[in-house]
């Protein structure tokens, strides 16, 4: 560029060197300096960097924008702990009903005195994580253990499963009272007869007949 203004400004000084010049040679000179400045302004234009065109810049239709990264994590992990086994069946004794007219859970419920007293022939039932064991009413010796079984809860149903039986202890009463149904194998026990109804010995105090009395069989 400064080679061309260098050049224009020699154009302009040989055309205009000489002092007197006519009305007619100053329009010619004159005519020839435009000429010479549009010939300059021409390789001037042509010398100057382009003017820079804003683009915008857009995404490629092709190219989609990634997604912004969502950390991937195991679906929460439900902390299901194995199900506590009622604290009632720790030790469950068996009571009969004795009243069935009765709407006075404490008068329909009581001791079967034959299988509690007399022939002591009835069996308490405990339960723990470990083992279902029975157990004669009169002699805590002579049990019958079930070490190999699973269980669930289902409302106020708690169940049981062995390979041959399963167990179904139903809460029918708050006082509480238990009604047990047994599935499967006929279990059979000597000396061990399973009542059907059963509840917790601190409640067995409130019921009507919850002991022997002055039997002494």
């Amino acid at each position: 560029m400064a080679e061309n203004r260098d050049i224009l400004n020699d154009r302009i000084w040989t055309i205009l060197q000489n002092d007197k010049p006519s009305i007619i040679d100053y329009f010619k000179k004159m005519k020839n300096v435009i000429t010479s400045l549009s010939i300059v302004i021409v390789l001037l234009t042509s010398c100057s960097p382009a003017t820079e065109k804003k683009v915008e810049k857009n995404a490629s239709p092709d190219v989609k924008t990634a997604p912004a990264s969502v950390s991937k994590t195991d679906p929460e992990k439900k902390d299901i702990s194995k199900l506590e086994i009622p604290v009632d069946f720790t030790l469950l004794v068996p009571i009969d009903v004795l009243n069935g007219k009765s709407t006075n859970v404490y008068e329909k419920y009581g001791i079967e005195f034959s299988g509690n007293c007399y022939s002591c022939d009835l069996t308490s039932l405990s339960i723990t994580k470990k083992e279902i064991r029975w157990a004669n009413v009169c002699d805590e010796k002579d049990t019958f253990e079930i070490h190999d079984f699973s269980y669930s809860i289902e409302g106020n149903k708690t169940i049981f499963k062995t390979p041959e039986r399963t167990y179904i202890l139903t809460q029918i009463d708050k006082a509480p009272v238990y009604e047990l149904v047994i599935e499967g194998q006929k279990l059979e026990m000597k000396g061990k007869r399973i009542s059907t109804y059963f509840t917790t010995p601190i409640a067995l105090e409130l019921f009507t007949e919850h002991d022997c009395g002055n039997f002494e069989g």
